[in-house]
């Protein structure tokens, strides 16, 4: 079992930048790639970008790309979504999940991940 609490939503300007924190706890957190996925109102819960068990490998959404940053820090059993240049459709609730996962292809499918957070609220204002 993996828990996993994200922190660092708010409301924030259009242009502005935000950065989203998930710490996990339960088992070697190095086991498990991470991933970032959001989910606005009457949506689909979509794929933002996720990273490899050591780091190494990262992968993004095509509507994030230069603009959000995933990273992981293995000591502190966290990883962190830097938001930059936030657009109002960016306004979503994220969640931070954990997957066992190793190939490329599985990292944007959510059913892929076996844990997941309670979700923090992201709202950009125009």
């Amino acid at each position: 079992q993996v828990q996993t609490v994200e922190s660092g939503g708010g409301l924030v300007q259009a242009g502005g930048s935000l950065r989203l924190s998930c710490a996990a706890s339960g088992r070697t957190f190095t086991n498990y790639a991470m991933g970032w996925f959001r989910q606005a109102p009457g949506k689909e819960r979509e794929f933002v970008a996720a990273v490899s068990r050591s780091g190494g490998s990262t992968y993004y959404a095509d509507s994030v790309k230069g603009r959000f940053t995933i990273s992981r820090d293995n000591a502190k059993n966290t990883v962190y979504l830097q938001m930059n240049t936030l657009k109002p459709e960016d306004t979503a609730v994220y969640y931070c999940a954990a997957t066992r996962a190793v190939t490329a292809q599985a990292m944007d499918v959510p059913y892929a991940y076996d844990y997941w957070g309670q979700g923090t609220q992201v709202t950009v204002a125009s």
